[in-house]
C-alpha cells in the first residue's frame, strides 16, 4: 500500500517557482558574462590610446622662463 505525500501548503509551490526561476535567471546572467569576458579577452591586450585622443598635442609643450605653465616642481625621486 502506498501512501500519497501530505498535500503542500499553499505558499510553498509558489515559493518553489520563484526559487527556479531566479536561480534560471541567474545561470543565465553568468553565461552571458563568460560570453562577454570570452569576447573582450579574443581582442588582444589592451593599448594606450593616442595623446591625440586625450586632446594633447603630439609634441611635447616646451615653455619658456617664466611661464606659468610649466611647473617649477622638482622631478619626484
Amino acid at each position: 500500500m502506498s501512501e500519497s505525500p501530505p498535500p503542500n501548503p499553499p505558499g510553498q509551490s509558489r515559493g518553489r517557482w520563484v526559487a527556479i526561476v531566479t536561480g534560471a535567471i541567474s545561470v543565465l546572467v553568468g553565461l552571458l558574462y563568460l560570453l562577454l569576458i570570452v569576447v573582450l579577452d579574443s581582442r588582444g591586450p589592451l593599448q594606450p590610446p593616442p595623446p591625440e585622443a586625450l586632446g594633447l598635442s603630439a609634441a611635447p609643450a616646451v615653455g619658456a622662463a617664466g611661464d606659468p605653465a610649466v611647473s617649477t616642481a622638482p622631478p619626484p625621486g
